[in-house]
């Protein structure tokens, strides 16, 4: 079978899972995974709490429960390290947690423009668009079979 006749889902899991490869890569020496990358960068702009980040980052993370006590409060994690902090509720990035995120973010960036590589802003778009109308397809066939039951 070549490449132009594997249907889109073999695409979206095989991009999926390079990514997730990549974000190892990239992010492996600095002790990061891509689920503390996120957090990190969810966190780099402004104070939060749990539930915040939860929200945000529930798209990203399987059955969209992001489980933030591994990831913040576990031997290797976030808060752990001291790089996010609490107050209260509200998460924040400490110095050292500023610090891993501008050096991560440089890596993450480094790590896009792979990805992007060959293609033009307009594709880009143009592909981000189609995969967008083609998931609220589906959200829409699930809402109506939904309300059929």
């Amino acid at each position: 079978m070549s490449s132009k006749d594997k249907p889109i889902g073999y695409w979206l899991k095989h991009l999926h899972n390079l990514i997730e490869e990549q974000f190892d890569a990239t992010l492996g020496d600095l002790g990061l995974d891509r689920r503390q990358w996120q957090i990190l960068n969810v966190l780099s702009s402004t104070a939060r709490t749990r539930g915040e980040v939860e929200q945000a980052l529930a798209p990203f993370w399987p059955d969209g429960v992001p489980a933030l006590g591994a990831v913040l409060d576990g031997p290797d994690g976030l808060v752990t390290r001291g790089w996010v902090g609490h107050d209260g509720d509200a998460l924040t990035l400490t110095q050292p947690g500023r610090s891993a995120h501008r050096t991560a973010a440089e890596r993450v960036g480094e790590t896009r423009r792979l990805l992007l590589r060959g293609l033009t802003p307009e594709q880009y778009a143009e592909t981000v668009r189609i995969l967008s109308a083609m998931a609220s397809n589906v959200e829409a066939a699930l809402a109506s079979r939904g309300k059929q039951g």
